[in-house]
């Protein structure tokens, strides 16, 4: 008769953290290295000029918006522990203010990988302050930041802005169920 074998909680605690720290490389190849300035502006302006070609809402709102956060590539992958990590750009007055990058962490019922793109609109004086201060953001502490989905958008028009910051998940791919970007940190790359 087969017998499973057994694992003592530090024993399956360790085989986990190796599993995962092995599956993280190996799909997240490219957050390993910084990109160049001049890549991150590329993808960043042809991911923006993407989400406002179909999403009509994001173009009004970003022609609203004192500043722009673009993140238009961040890989995540996990194996209960996970991680999402991307670099990005601020923009504003129609130029680029400075590079950012986006990372969280998580842990729980997950396992898979996924990339995806998010666009943060910032709305007033006060967040656009509250970031450059701060040294950064993040999500879920600070500004109030309203996550746009179909629903959202719906009901959004010039004279119901009135948050903070609106944030706009897109191009979605991979094998995870669903992205939140709640708790992410957005810090400012040393140059």
């Amino acid at each position: 008769m087969f017998k499973f074998p057994t694992f003592k909680a530090g024993g399956f605690a360790l085989a986990l953290a190796l599993t995962t720290t092995a599956l993280v490389p190996a799909v997240l190849p490219q957050a390993a290295e910084a990109a160049t300035k001049a890549d991150i502006n590329a993808d960043s302006q042809a991911a923006l000029n993407s989400l406002y070609a179909g999403n009509p809402t994001a173009k009004l709102i970003g022609s609203k918006a004192k500043a722009i956060l673009i993140f238009p590539s961040i890989v995540k992958a996990g194996l209960v522990f996970g991680g999402a990590y991307g670099e990005g750009e601020l923009l504003m007055n129609g130029g680029v203010a400075d590079y950012y990058n986006s990372f969280s962490g998580s842990w729980g019922l997950q396992a898979g990988a996924q990339s995806y793109g998010y666009a943060v609109f910032l709305m007033t004086d006060s967040a656009v302050k509250y970031l450059k201060d701060s040294s950064g953001l993040e999500i879920g502490v600070g500004p109030t930041v309203v996550v746009v989905d179909e629903g959202v958008a719906r009901n959004l028009s010039t004279s119901t802005l009135k948050d903070d910051a609106y944030a706009f998940i897109f191009d979605q791919k991979g094998l995870m169920a669903g992205v939140s970007i709640e708790g992410t940190k957005i810090s400012r790359i040393k140059q």
